[in-house]
């Protein structure tokens, strides 16, 4: 049955089929929400089916994958469409179709060419899943630049404050970063074909590349920094704050639970494996990195008082628990890394909607504004106290779960710097309990007509918070899909 299906195939162009249709259908907004709804529900479908075969290997398939395709493309340069699926990029094509679903769903209203924006959603969509998917280097490199287009028509287009400032930025930041892959890219296709004869991209033989260690410092260095900028690590987020902000609350949902997720990805599947010397040497420094971010946006986020300025600085404060893990390498805290992104890509995601929500009715982030919402719009105040709770790893919530497999995994390798990124939950703890104090209990600052939920916005938050709690009661079943692939990767 795979092989006559091509099943990862479909998973990216699906949604590119929808962008197109949507495209060509822009002059009527109702025609397009419900196709850009209807495809965004297949795709959901879809990566759902490979369920069934994740305990299998298909054939001539790299060790761990059950999902292989690979095919000639431009021969001359030893690149080939070669697509791959283990229980690692299963999960991310799940929640990369979960995460535009709601995207589509929480721009419901957007009317300002509404054909565009849904266009450019699924266009997003396929660029990620192709990423997620790819095991040639030049296929993921693509995807990776392909990301950037419909990203920065998002935010430039739609985005309000400084659209244009923050689409520039965002463009220059990704840009540099996008230069230093690339030419890491080209010197281990040229170092491979030098010592091998066959000069590929394909990431399983690369893998057995040969590299000199000063060599493969600087590659790695190339491959760390590009990840960084996206991720984002401290101190290369400044553009981060500006993009989250200035873009429309579906734009901030693709790019804080989906894009920065690509470069924990790359770090995970790329980077680390490639250059394993070379990721030893530099993991300290990661270490310091990922505990200073940790601590320091946290600080941050306590500072502000736009909510989803709180909210930039708090996503990659929590993004800092996913660099702990990578950099610890070791089974269980890149086990726990991997089921932050999915709980960081929900909890955060839920947040700037519920922000975005409030926004919409009050016509203001500032803390200021608001008081006494829990006696206004009580439906509404559940669902953003659940979520707070959730990000502040409250127990029986998903980001407890993630966060404390990390601290566990980490202390085993280095035990001062599980010590002091727990310090830093500390914080987070604060500035959860200043925003959900300020916003639902505390006094009327001015006096706003404020509405509950519609039917379909109390839907979307219903489904987030239901994934929240299965993942913080029950996250088994996704760790288990880990498993295989992570002893493939993390293997001597």
């Amino acid at each position: 049955m795979t092989s006559l299906i091509p099943m990862l195939t479909l998973l990216i162009f699906l949604p590119l089929c929808g962008s197109l249709l949507v495209f060509a259908l822009r002059r009527s907004d109702a025609a397009v929400r419900g196709v850009a709804l209807a495809f965004s529900l297949a795709e959901l479908a879809l990566c759902l089916w490979p369920l069934a075969l994740s305990g299998e290997k298909a054939t001539g398939a790299p060790a761990g994958f059950f999902l292989y395709q690979d095919a000639a493309w431009i021969e001359r340069f030893g690149i080939r469409y070669t697509l791959g699926m283990d229980g690692i990029s299963l999960v991310m094509t799940i929640l990369t179709a979960f995460i535009t679903l709601i995207a589509v769903l929480s721009a419901w209203q957007v009317k300002e060419r509404a054909g565009l924006f849904f266009a450019l959603l699924l266009a997003l969509q396929a660029a990620v899943q192709g990423l997620f998917l790819s095991l040639d280097l030049f296929l993921f490199y693509l995807f990776w630049e392909a990301m950037l287009i419909p990203m920065l028509l998002l935010i430039g287009v739609w985005g309000s404050g400084r659209p244009v400032y923050s689409t520039i930025k965002f463009f220059i930041y990704t840009f540099v970063g996008s230069l230093l892959m690339l030419l890491a890219i080209i010197a281990l296709y040229l170092m491979h074909g030098a010592q091998s004869g066959s000069y590929t991209f394909a990431l399983p033989e690369l893998v057995r590349t040969n590299i000199p260690y000063d060599i493969g410092l600087w590659l790695f260095a190339a491959f760390l920094l590009s990840f960084a900028i996206k991720f984002p690590l401290f101190p290369l987020h400044t553009w981060q704050p500006d993009a989250y902000c200035d873009a429309p609350v579906a734009g901030t949902l693709m790019l804080g639970s989906l894009l920065s997720k690509t470069a924990a990805y790359g770090l995970i599947r790329i980077a680390f494996p490639l250059f394993p010397e070379a990721s030893r040497a530099l993991t300290p420094l990661i270490f310091v990195v990922a505990v200073l971010g940790i601590g320091y946006f946290a600080w941050i986020a306590f500072a502000q008082r736009d909510m989803k300025r709180m909210l930039a600085y708090s996503s990659v404060s929590h993004m800092g628990f996913v660099a702990l893990g990578i950099a610890a390498w070791s089974p269980v805290a890149v086990s726990g890394a991997l089921l932050q992104m999915v709980n960081h890509a929900v909890t955060t995601g839920a947040l700037f909607i519920v922000v975005g929500m409030l926004e919409q009715r009050a016509e203001s982030r500032d803390l200021s504004s608001y008081g006494g919402t829990w006696g206004k719009i009580p439906v509404f105040s559940f669902f953003f106290l659940l979520f707070n709770m959730a990000s502040a790893g409250v127990p029986g919530l998903n980001n407890f779960v993630s966060e404390l497999i990390i601290l566990v995994g980490t202390f085993r390798v280095a035990p001062l710097a599980a010590a002091i990124a727990f310090l830093g939950t500390i914080l987070t703890l604060v500035y959860t309990v200043r925003l959900v104090q300020e916003v639902l209990f505390g006094k009327e600052k001015q006096p706003l007509e404020l509405k509950d939920l519609s039917l379909r916005e109390a839907g979307v938050l219903a489904v987030m918070a239901l994934v929240v709690v299965g993942l913080g009661v029950h996250p088994g079943p996704v760790l288990e899909l880990f498993r295989m692939p992570l002893e493939v990767l993390l293997k001597p």
